[in-house]
């Protein structure tokens, strides 16, 4: 049981009653967004190359049905982009400042989140669920993580963090995030938690 619960805490999840569940969130589940905003540097670059991922267009902007299946697949692509890929800044590796990519072995939050989505769309995930978003951390530093949108929660895949929480459960200040319509065009999440 020990070992269950360890590798339940790790994966984000709870154990109830001998099952295992989702950790869902609690309070506002959704974040709000409040209409079209500016577009990151690196996104902007990153569409002039790969075009087709920055068309995708939706109509139908219903949050995926999350499943206990899902809900493995989260955890199995989150865990293993953080296992896989070693974590170095653009500077560091490619020597420029910035630059959204999909890493072979090394990466930067964004790169992360760039593969965590191509992953999750390889599995059948919709675009308009996987929504790369910016954050500003404690410390003031600027982040990217993969918001998923589910009918249960937002859930954020971090490489920061191994375990799966929800975005209200996170210490992060929300700033924007792609369409759920349109993956070239951003959104302004309005963020007013108190952390």
């Amino acid at each position: 049981m020990k070992t269950r619960m360890k590798l339940a805490m790790l994966s984000g999840l709870i154990v109830l009653a001998g099952s295992i569940q989702p950790a869902y969130a609690t309070g506002k589940p959704h974040m709000r967004t409040t209409g079209r905003t500016s577009q990151p540097i690196g996104h902007y670059e990153y569409c002039k190359k790969y075009r087709a991922d920055c068309n995708i267009r939706t109509s139908n902007s219903r949050p995926f049905k999350l499943t206990r299946a899902r809900w493995n697949e989260l955890v199995d692509v989150n865990m293993h982009s953080n296992n896989t890929i070693t974590p170095v800044t653009d500077q560091e590796y490619y020597h420029v400042e910035e630059l959204w990519t999909y890493p072979k072995n090394y990466g930067d939050c964004e790169d992360y989140v760039l593969m965590k989505r191509h992953m999750l769309m390889q599995r059948g995930w919709p675009a308009s669920s996987l929504l790369v978003t910016v954050v500003r951390q404690a410390n003031g530093d600027g982040h990217a993580v993969l918001t998923v949108r589910t009918d249960k929660a937002d859930y954020i895949l971090d490489n920061l963090e191994n375990n799966i929480k929800p975005w209200n459960q996170t210490d992060y200040r929300y700033l924007k995030r792609q369409s759920v319509k349109n993956s070239g065009h951003w959104a302004k999440i309005s963020d007013n938690r108190r952390i």
